[in-house]
């Protein structure tokens, strides 16, 4: 069979060449690297560092006694304790259906599956003001179901219950979505050699599911509950904007601030702004313990 010959120096020369090219495809001149941080440190400090300096600033402006006035008097209590009721109840709701979401979407196979991951992005592509009005024509007084809770005298729409739905509905999608691609990398061996060991299906959730989900876990719960203490839409229909009863503390934001009363509009923002940041520093510690098990499970897989 022939063979075709290729010079030695070609060969040599190629070698030379192909780091150099490497290099030169994927390394810009400085003046570009440069600009594009500039661009982004500008924009980052024009659409989110003065914005939330100045809600601190706004807070503040006239004195801590005005601050502190503005965020314990009744209302603003009550807006706060709804808050944090509402997501209390929400995330561990959430917590339960995203962990039996994920267990079922990544280790099993069943007729429908492609349906329920749809779902639980459904609240992605549907307006949170939409979803209110949805519990509205279903619970509300005109709704399916509002003659047979007015007759049991049982309220769901402009109270407790209808917030924490709407909390609920709008929240659902975030641990369910951080836990399925990690399960689904992991696959089902473990759990397999679990099972041939003898234990049980909780057993085999409690140690050997679970301790290789708990970071990517606690990222989606953080990041549900940053999602609803900060819920305005969905709520805002269901509330009814009954001060004192049914305001959560983005609705007694706005009612404050409709108000002209923009120091303590913006000292009880400011509550939330912190939340932010708690959510923000605790995200980040998570995410490189997250990084750190997907990236062992992706050279396993390799």
């Amino acid at each position: 069979m022939n063979t075709l010959a290729v010079p030695a120096g070609a060969v040599a020369a190629a070698a030379r060449t192909a780091p150099l090219a490497r290099r030169t495809a994927t390394t810009e001149a400085p003046w570009v690297r440069r600009a594009l941080t500039g661009s982004a440190l500008g924009f980052l400090t024009l659409f989110l560092f003065v914005p939330l300096a100045a809600v601190f600033f706004e807070a503040l402006a006239k004195g801590w006694q005005v601050y502190w006035a503005a965020i314990t008097e009744p209302d603003a209590r009550s807006a706060i304790a709804l808050t944090l009721l509402a997501a209390g109840l929400s995330v561990p709701l959430n917590l339960v259906f995203g962990i039996s979401a994920a267990w079922a979407i990544a280790k099993f196979d069943f007729r429908g599956k492609n349906l329920l991951l749809t779902l639980i992005d459904l609240p992605f592509s549907v307006s949170p003001v939409i979803a209110g009005l949805i519990y509205v024509l279903v619970f509300g007084l005109q709704g399916w179901f509002g003659g047979w809770l007015q007759a049991h005298d049982l309220k769901i729409v402009f109270a407790v219950p209808g917030i924490v739905l709407a909390t609920v509905f709008i929240t659902f999608p975030f641990v369910a979505r951080e836990l399925i691609p990690l399960m689904q990398a992991q696959g089902v061996e473990q759990e397999e050699a679990a099972r041939v060991l003898g234990a049980s299906g909780w057993q085999m959730f409690r140690r050997v599911t679970l301790p290789n989900v708990k970071w990517a876990l606690l990222y989606g719960v953080i990041l549900c509950n940053a999602r609803a203490m900060g819920e305005f839409g969905a709520v805002s229909v269901v509330s009814g904007h009954i001060r004192g009863q049914t305001n959560t503390m983005p609705l007694h934001i706005e009612i404050l601030y409709n108000e002209y009363q923009f120091a303590a509009a913006f000292a009880v923002a400011s509550l939330l702004a912190l939340l932010a940041l708690v959510t923000l520093g605790l995200k980040y510690l998570v995410e490189q313990r997250v990084k750190h098990p997907r990236r062992a499970v992706g050279d396993r897989a390799e």
